[in-house]
């Protein structure tokens, strides 16, 4: 089992910050319009215990699963399991629905959880993934040399969109939506973060890969099979109606009429 991966700073407290904010609010509305509609039975969010992403889910089991237990709980979840997203204690194919934010990047084995999440998942089940943009301002202001980190992970933790694109096409995944956004450069005040809303619009439109956090929803695909059997019956039937027209012709050939068994 492995470790989690150490945070800069904790990222419950980066939250707390304005930027962190800033993330939370935009990632709650994302995730808020993507499980909205996701229908099942059994739904999880993985991490981040203080915010409650199920809220807009109507499914009527909804637990937290995490390496710690809620403080305050963000929810009335129906269950709180302690655990290691590298190895979840459910059944496979038992789960509807799982967010999961931030939660690759808090891992030294981030294809190791995606492999768990395929494998808890429903067929057709959903899973919400958040994370940090390495190709971002924010992500620039974070690898940049003298300058204190600016976000929670280490930048090596990060996987890029198009990295976790890979992964989730090797487990059958196909992304259905996806949302960039925080175009803002990294200001540490909301009175700035606010004075450049304007870029949030005009990033969406002109460099839309470009964003500080992207949120995906990919749905689990399992490809159908059907049973193909020896067609034994169906052709002794052929040949034997193929022997009764042959004896039929061959009759009216010779002038006999031709024989019936019903007679």
């Amino acid at each position: 089992m492995s470790k989690p991966q150490s945070p800069i700073v904790d990222f419950d407290d980066w939250l707390q910050s304005e930027p962190g904010q800033y993330v939370q609010r935009f990632e709650q509305t994302c995730v808020d319009k993507m499980v909205a509609d996701a229908f099942g039975y059994h739904a999880l969010q993985v991490g981040l215990p203080n915010l409650d992403f199920l809220r807009a889910n109507r499914m009527p089991f909804k637990a937290y699963v995490g390496t710690e237990s809620p403080a305050v709980p963000a929810a009335d979840w129906a269950g709180v399991v302690l655990a290691q997203p590298e190895c979840l204690p459910f059944d496979s194919q038992s789960v509807d629905l799982l967010v999961l934010p931030h939660g690759l990047e808090a891992s030294t084995h981030p294809h190791q959880v995606l492999r768990e999440v395929e494998r808890v998942l429903v067929p057709e089940g959903r899973v919400v993934i958040s994370g940090f943009n390495p190709w971002s301002l924010w992500g620039v202001r974070h690898r940049t040399p003298y300058l204190a980190p600016w976000l929670p992970q280490p930048a090596q933790a990060q996987v890029s969109l198009p990295r976790l694109k890979d992964w989730l096409k090797l487990l059958s995944f196909d992304i259905e939506l996806g949302h960039f956004g925080c175009y803002v450069p990294p200001f540490r005040s909301q009175k700035w973060l606010d004075r450049f809303a304007f870029t949030e619009s005009a990033g969406n439109r002109w460099w839309p890969v470009c964003g500080a956090v992207y949120v995906v929803s990919a749905v689990k695909r399992v490809a159908g099979m059907r049973l193909i059997t020896p067609r034994w019956k169906t052709a002794a039937a052929s040949r034997k109606g193929a022997r009764q027209t042959a004896g039929a012709s061959l009759q009216q050939k010779n002038g006999a009429k031709p024989f019936n068994d019903s007679v």
